[in-house]
């Protein structure tokens, strides 16, 4: 017997049509009957509200009579998790990759295609508009997918230092090539990076919480 015949004996056994049983689990009718004709499997999550929506064991719904896993839908649980989880670290490195593209951008520009007085008004809307918008997005975008969850703290480290990093490169290299001398970072500029980023961060973490709340 699979996933499907019982998900339907279950609900027939519950006294519930297929739109009511649809409403309270928040898909469409077509998709309970999906998933109840074999056509789709439902997600794991779905699986837990039918189980508590039937008032039935997961065992039963997910074990066959010998008490023997669904190997059919076990493989497609393991196969989606998988493409999540592909799908998951796609993004991670697109959002890494994008943010990486804008700063190394930003200094190309400044040393190659900009030069005099324009180079220094360049660097300050790049230290104040450009990347500070572009940190406050990507660490938006990290809060609200939750990427690496409760290391995902460690990333205004990061961009506290690449905002750093990112003024010691420009203005603070032109001004040492001006008068011909070395100085150090300014490491306070850390500071600034890092409080845009956990704005971003926090705010992105709201929003997953509210997410995953409803």
């Amino acid at each position: 017997m699979n996933i499907g015949i019982k998900i339907k004996e279950a609900r027939i056994a519950a006294r519930l049509t297929q739109e009511q049983a649809a409403e309270v689990l928040g898909v469409s009718r077509q998709t309970m009957s999906n998933w109840e004709n074999s056509k789709t499997y439902p997600d794991i999550v779905s699986v837990i509200k039918m189980s508590d929506l039937y008032a039935v064991s997961l065992d039963h719904l997910l074990k066959e009579k010998e008490e023997a896993p669904m190997s059919h839908y076990i493989d497609y649980l393991e196969e989606s998790t998988n493409t999540v989880k592909s799908k998951t670290k796609l993004s991670k490195i697109i959002l890494i990759a994008t943010y990486l593209s804008i700063w190394s951008f930003a200094l190309i520009m400044f040393w190659f295609f900009i030069s005099g007085s324009d180079a220094m008004g360049f660097s300050l809307v790049f230290l104040w508009v450009v990347l500070p918008v572009s940190t406050f997005v990507i660490s938006l975008l990290i809060g609200k997918n939750d990427f690496w969850r409760k290391r995902k703290w460690f990333a205004t480290i990061a961009f506290g230092a690449m905002y750093m990093l990112a003024e010691y490169a420009t203005f603070s290299t032109a001004n040492m090539i001006a008068f011909d001398k070395i100085n150090m970072p300014h490491f306070e500029i850390i500071l600034v990076g890092a409080v845009i980023s956990a704005i971003g961060l926090g705010i992105g973490t709201i929003v997953n919480h509210k997410k995953s709340n409803h």
